[in-house]
């Protein structure tokens, strides 16, 4: 999805699904900073889907280790600052008011790594700022073999998307995310696979890594009009002490 299959991100993922939530994550921010938020730096930014929203609030610069998403980010956010790096080990000498990393988090497949992820953002953040992200899988919501189902078009592209989430072994902290995609373009029918591996930890690491860190923690809800009523996902709002 990230190399040559990442012309696919813009059609089965537009940017306009993304507004409801970045005015959340925006207005979370602002709220919650003990300082006037200008500046803000999403690590594992993607396609900039996200700072489409984001920088019409803020000043954004994106971090992407994928040099095929950033293409289209930059594309779609000429205005934005992006850089290629690693969430792990990318230092950019510089701070910002509010960090955020989302939904690239998943990535993050063992604690070494989701620690070291958060240490780039508490060394990235200014005292008083807000780093934000959340948690789309966890031991404590995870569901085995879930498999999900949709459909895409534009333009004479239609792409049918099957995802599918296995962990193999529920002692350690990861699991694999399948997906497979239907493509019919110009009478041509393609099919393409991908595999990805994602992190799961119980939530109360979470919890821990961000204190051992240094962060100031507040776990809220994150709530959204496509979540079947009732649920949500865990999302952090995490300060800087002064």
């Amino acid at each position: 999805m990230y190399g040559d299959l990442a012309w696919l991100w813009p059609i089965i993922s537009p940017p306009e699904d993304y507004a409801e939530e970045t005015e959340l994550f925006s207005r979370v921010i602002r709220e919650h900073s003990r300082i006037e938020v200008r500046t803000l730096l999403h690590i594992g930014c993607g396609a900039g889907h996200n700072d489409h929203v984001f920088k019409k609030h803020f000043e954004v610069t994106g971090i992407d280790n994928s040099e095929e998403m950033l293409k289209l980010a930059r594309e779609l956010n000429p205005e934005v600052t992006y850089c290629k790096g690693d969430m792990r080990t990318i230092r950019l000498d510089k701070s910002y008011d509010a960090v955020a990393i989302l939904d690239s988090i998943d990535y993050m497949s063992t604690v070494e790594d989701l620690r070291n992820a958060f240490v780039t953002a508490y060394d990235h953040l200014k005292p008083g700022g807000i780093f934000l992200t959340y948690v789309e899988e966890c031991k404590e919501r995870f569901k085995q073999n879930k498999t999900e189902c949709s459909t895409h078009s534009k333009g004479d592209i239609k792409v049918v998307l099957i995802e599918n989430g296995f962990d193999p072994d529920p002692e350690d902290t990861s699991f694999e995310t399948r997906f497979v995609y239907v493509i019919l373009r110009q009478g041509e029918l393609e099919v393409q696979t991908d595999r990805h591996i994602c992190g799961i930890f119980e939530l109360r690491t979470w919890h821990d890594l961000l204190k051992e860190v240094g962060f100031e923690v507040k776990e809220m809800k994150l709530e959204h009009s496509t979540f079947p009523e009732g649920e949500h996902l865990p999302m952090f709002v995490c300060g800087k002490s002064l």
